[in-house]
């Protein structure tokens, strides 16, 4: 095994608080590192500057923030440089690399580890006698998995899971094959994080979506960002932010902790502020709610609006809520009769913080509110969101510029994979269109999710399990019942680019097929192939790969898809080969399928692209009454009972998604160190828990079951009394297979019931 790059498993951990902006130097400093350890210091800055978009930039394959509107060829950030540079890097794991290490041994290695030895280069097949990955012709393992698919005796024993990483072209293939084969098993990643918002927003607004576009966050009076840690999980965020506090907006976070991008920032492309070591406020106001207690913020910033708008009409857009809502005099009656009491209760806030927000929202004449995992993960993540809709309508910010609901999207095309059919609850239209277009019939009961995908492979009810990217062992919840499942089925089937804890935990059969990234050419019959993406705002746009593929060996990944579906539909009639030679064709029949996507082909090759229709956007409601619709949910009790913490599981900064660049968190202060609870001091003195002190934690599932870690370090931290965090996917562990939201189905990752003490023996 190659020598750990970063700190060695011994280093000395260090916590210390951090004062400094977000990004600017110490995003620079990071980035250098990144470079110099992949061996990418020239090569690395050359490829970002002319790599994905055709005429040159960057189009960042992280994140789903959209592209700066304005043609800023610099619009990258520190995390999107790691990402890239992991995928460019030169080293590799080959067929040498597999023959000398085992799976067992592997299995041993961390996960840093796993992922540091470099890029796949070759389709590889789990040898049982000896323990081994062992090199398979693409031929061959095709035909494994069109064997192991023909042979099911229902379809529905299959399940295919995607990734926020896969590109349209390429989803619409997946889905076509699973719906083609008969199963809308179609687990993705959504089901984990945003699940929430879309059925809340469809709900509320008949559209899954977010209604605002990046020019309207260029014109917002408001800006309110909840459960958002956006220095890390969407950088370029603070771009926006920065310009917002200069043009005189007001800047609302709200979140348990105050984390750097809620504080102030040096953008990197700004020159003269970075030489100048100049920093720019990123917030006018700083909330920290109890893990949970979001919505009762929410509804008191309604109250108020309500009650000032008895000596104030103003303050409630009366001529809006008239013509183009409904339930809102059950909303204002619910509103009264919440006390402030239990308001300031469940929120964990004074009443003077809430109405200092209100007011922000009032004297605001547009408001966006935005919003990420802090507030889907939880059992009541569905309310939440559509409590934010409620506050939106009682003031007209929805349809005009500047205002609206706009949910953070994670992964760069995960929006896309939904509009492109990855959904395991599709809709009669959708597969009417479906069925029109690709003279196809497809299955039309709903399919499995995430959640219900792990049961069924751990009750043998699912047999095969394809995942396009991702790495599902470690992104599920429950990690010993998400690997018993895995290691239950048949086959289990990875595509990927480099190598993870998802290949050592495999089922009887395993093979490991390794794609293309994002970076790099694709080349076909037709020449070097374009590839689409949704951006969290509904833009969809093209990116090119730059790059020389890391292997001769890779396929795209659009080609892995139909060398499957070929091998387990042999007579299908659906043109796989005619659909890879030449990406246009497969967008062709998109245009065909999917509603917005009419005219694709000419639309995407815009200069930014082209931004899906929002009907919402334009005050056309597709609810069932044709209006906007108020939500009465009930306040829900978020109170940890005595002697319980309410838990978070969130990323460190070093870290996307799964994938972990270093054991460091810079925002949080922290070095060396990811096997840690952050604390309130009050609950540490509570419990005898010192500063840095061993700790065991157990959670208590919905059923009274229990899940534990020990010897974690107890780090004391600005978090409000009765709440805790820590890093997944160390602490997915704690949260039950079972503990779902049953409005959204989504792992209760942000609410998991802990009890903490000092480690025994400590």
């Amino acid at each position: 095994m190659e020598p750990r790059v970063g700190p060695a498993p011994d280093a000395a951990p260090q916590v210390r608080p951090y004062h400094h902006p977000a990004a600017g130097w110490g995003a620079a400093k990071s980035v250098t590192r990144v470079l110099v350890e992949e061996r990418e210091l020239v090569d690395g800055p050359r490829a970002i500057m002319r790599m994905n978009h055709e005429n040159g930039g960057f189009d960042c394959p992280g994140c789903a923030w959209p592209d700066d509107t304005k043609g800023l060829r610099l619009d990258i950030c520190e995390n999107g440089i790691k990402h890239v540079t992991w995928e460019m890097t030169r080293k590799r794991v080959d067929r040498a690399f597999f023959a000398a290490h085992s799976v067992t041994e592997l299995a041993g290695w961390s996960d840093y580890d796993l992922e540091n030895q470099g890029r796949l280069t070759e389709p590889m097949a789990y040898d049982p006698e000896s323990d081994h990955y062992v090199p398979i012709s693409w031929k061959e393992a095709f035909e494994v998995v069109g064997a192991a698919l023909r042979g099911l005796d229902d379809p529905n024993r299959a399940s295919f899971y995607t990734s926020g990483r896969l590109g349209n072209e390429a989803t619409f293939l997946y889905q076509l094959m699973a719906r083609e084969l008969g199963t809308n098993n179609l687990p993705d990643c959504s089901n984990m994080c945003h699940e929430a918002s879309g059925r809340a927003l469809q709900a509320a607004l008949g559209t899954g979506k977010g209604t605002v576009d990046l020019k309207d966050w260029e014109s917002a009076d408001a800006l309110f960002i909840l459960g958002v840690n956006a220095a890390s999980n969407a950088p370029r965020m603070l771009t926006a932010l920065a310009e917002a506090e200069r043009r005189g907006a007001q800047i609302v976070h709200v979140n348990p902790l105050v984390e750097a991008a809620a504080t102030r920032t040096i953008v990197p492309h700004e020159f003269l502020d970075m030489a100048l070591f100049k920093s720019t406020r990123t917030s006018t106001l700083n909330l920290q709610p109890r893990i949970g207690g979001d919505m009762a913020l929410l509804r008191g910033m309604a109250k108020a609006v309500l009650e000032q708008s008895a000596s104030d009409p103003k303050a409630l857009d009366a001529t809006f809520v008239e013509r183009h809502t409904a339930g809102f005099e059950e909303y204002r009656a619910l509103c009264a009769a919440t006390p402030w009491e239990e308001l300031e209760r469940q929120s964990g806030l004074s009443r003077a913080d809430i109405l200092r927000a209100a007011r922000v929202y009032t004297e605001a004449d547009r408001s966006i509110v935005s919003w990420c995992l802090g507030l889907t993960q939880h059992e009541h993540g569905v309310d939440t969101v559509r409590e934010i809709v409620n506050l939106l309508l009682l003031r007209g910010n929805i349809g005009r510029e500047g205002a609206g609901p706009s949910p953070v999207r994670g992964h760069s095309n995960v929006q896309g994979n939904r509009t492109c059919g990855i959904d395991h609850r599709p809709t009669e239209a959708f597969l009417d269109r479906l069925a029109d277009a690709c003279g196809i019939d497809p299955p039309r009961e709903h399919g499995l999710d995430t959640v219900r995908t792990i049961q069924a492979m751990r009750d043998g009810e699912v047999k095969v399990f394809v995942a396009m990217g991702g790495n599902f062992a470690l992104a599920a919840p429950d990690t010993p019942a998400t690997y018993a499942a895995l290691r239950s089925c048949d086959l289990t089937v990875q595509v990927s680019t480099k190598l993870n804890r998802s290949h050592v935990v495999h089922g009887r059969a395993a093979l490991i097929l390794p794609c293309l990234g994002r970076t790099e050419k694709d080349h076909q019959r037709k020449g070097v192939q374009r590839t689409s993406v949704e951006d969290s705002m509904s833009m969809v746009h093209l990116s090119l790969g730059m790059k020389r593929p890391a292997s001769p060996h890779l396929l795209s990944e659009p080609a892995i898809v139909a060398g499957m579906a070929r091998a387990a539909l042999p007579d299908s009639e659906t043109p796989w080969d005619w659909y890879i030679e030449d990406y246009d064709r497969i967008r062709d029949t998109m245009a065909v399928a999917l509603d917005g996507f009419e005219d694709f082909n000419r639309r995407v090759r815009l200069p930014l692209g082209f931004r899906i229709k929002q009907p919402a956007r334009e005050l056309v409601f597709l609810t069932p009454s044709g209006r906007a619709e108020f939500s009465t949910a009930a306040l829900p009790d978020v109170v940890p009972e005595p002697g319980t913490l309410a838990l978070g599981t969130m990323r460190s900064h070093d870290q996307w998604n799964t994938t972990i660049y270093s054991d460091d968190d810079r925002y949080r202060g922290v070095k060396n160190l990811r096997t840690l609870v952050f604390m309130n001091r009050a609950d540490m003195r509570e419990r005898g828990i010192v500063d840095m002190g061993a700790v065991d934690i157990t959670s208590t599932a919905k059923d009274g079951s229990h899940r534990y870690l020990k010897g974690y370090t107890a780090v004391p931290y600005d978090i409000p009394r009765g709440c805790a965090a820590g890093y997944m996917p160390e602490m997915n562990v704690l949260c039950a297979l079972g503990d779902y939201s049953t409005q959204s189905d989504q792992p209760i990752m942000k609410h998991v019931k802990v009890t903490i003490v000092p480690a025994a023996g400590g």
